[in-house]
């Protein structure tokens, strides 16, 4: 293998690549927070609603967690155009990632509810609390120092996900990697700097959370 390795060639397009992790890192976010709080609702609703609109929650994450994230975002930026409705391709891979996060989210928080101590819901009921005080005072607290260590690899998993919105043309990590490689053809050393950040950007947010989840919630993740 006579290969010389040429890294020089690539330092000069660490911005770019620093630009597309921030993207990546966004895209993330927004999709987990919106994910987070569909699945609370679809959650709260599974447990404690009426079975026709746990019904249709069931639907919702059947069709979410049965079906491939990929062909749900070309459902969304291809096939809705004939129906009239455009979005863009960071729009699409955004509200794609949503929906599918909020169906794994609701399972994953379904469980959380599910394991709510009974002595504690009994004290509620008899201080008069009502069904949503009592989610929101008593069961919400249980499920996130319960459910914090899940929850944040759901978000580990998704920071790595947002690797498909380069199909889509939006220019995140791995997006901005190939464009950089149809400009230098060095795609050895373009795709090992772009799979280190991504350990760098995984790291970091893993830390993050294990701070997070032990000083807010008293959980631990594993890392600290």
């Amino acid at each position: 293998m006579n290969y010389v390795f040429q890294y020089g060639q690539i330092w000069p397009f660490l911005p770019r690549l620093f630009d597309g992790a921030l993207v990546s890192l966004q895209i993330a976010i927004l999709a987990f927070c919106g994910g987070l709080l569909i699945g609370t609702a679809c959650a709260a609703v599974k447990t404690f609603g009426p079975k026709l609109a746990a019904w249709l929650i069931d639907i919702y994450v059947t069709f979410f967690t049965n079906t491939p994230q990929l062909v749900q975002i070309y459902f969304l930026y291809f096939a809705l155009p004939d129906m009239g409705i455009l979005l863009t391709s960071f729009a699409a891979v955004l509200i794609g990632m949503t929906l599918n996060a909020g169906a794994y989210l609701t399972e994953i928080q379904r469980a959380g509810f599910e394991s709510r101590r009974v002595s504690e819901m009994e004290a509620a009921e008899v201080l008069g609390f009502s069904r949503l005080q009592q989610i929101r005072y008593v069961i919400l607290p249980h499920v996130a120092r319960v459910l914090f260590p899940p929850l944040s690899n759901q978000f580990i998993i998704m920071t790595l996900g947002t690797s498909m919105a380069a199909v889509f043309g939006v220019e995140e990590l791995t997006g901005q990697a190939m464009n950089i490689n149809s400009q230098t053809f060095r795609s050895i050393e373009v795709f090992t700097v772009a799979a280190g950040l991504y350990i760098v950007l995984t790291l970091v947010a893993s830390v993050a959370l294990s701070l997070i989840g032990r000083f807010a919630f008293r959980a631990r993740t594993g890392l600290i």
